[in-house]
């Protein structure tokens, strides 16, 4: 069964000089301000559309590589996952590097990097970003 889920985006002024505010609206868990120089500079207590598909992405990896873990007999105790997302202005999104250490019994740390490398590529996050390159650093901690 498909589902979907709603983000607004609500912006005024130029690129430069306004800002916005993105609120999350099937959740209802909030409403976080935006603007080009929290984009591309320091954040200064806001967030940017990079920093949102990184928090997408880090959390569908780690849904997927405990999906592929669990499937191959090892379900994960914990795995802690960091996405970077590169955005370089005039090019768009250049790169997403995704760091995870796991804590997983009874697989060794080729088999964990294996099902990590599984996972980067089927995780929708990962087709939704098909064009960027996407790494991964995966060791069991």
């Amino acid at each position: 069964m498909a589902t979907s889920r709603i983000a607004k985006a609500h912006w005024e002024g130029s690129l430069f000089e306004g800002a916005g505010t993105v609120s999350l609206e099937s959740s209802g868990l909030g409403s976080y301000d935006v603007s080009w120089p929290a984009r591309t500079e320091a954040p200064n207590g806001k967030t940017s559309p990079e920093e949102l598909i990184a928090a997408a992405h880090s959390s569908c990896f780690s849904m997927a590589l405990s999906n592929v873990l669990a499937k191959a007999g090892a379900p994960p105790q914990a795995l802690d996952t960091q996405a970077e997302v590169t955005f370089q202005p005039g090019e768009g999104i250049t790169g997403v590097q995704l760091t995870v250490r796991g804590q997983v019994e009874g697989l060794d740390n080729d088999a964990f990097v294996k099902a990590a490398e599984d996972a980067k590529v089927n995780c929708p996050v990962s087709q939704a970003l098909t064009g960027t390159t996407i790494t991964v650093d995966a060791a069991l901690a």
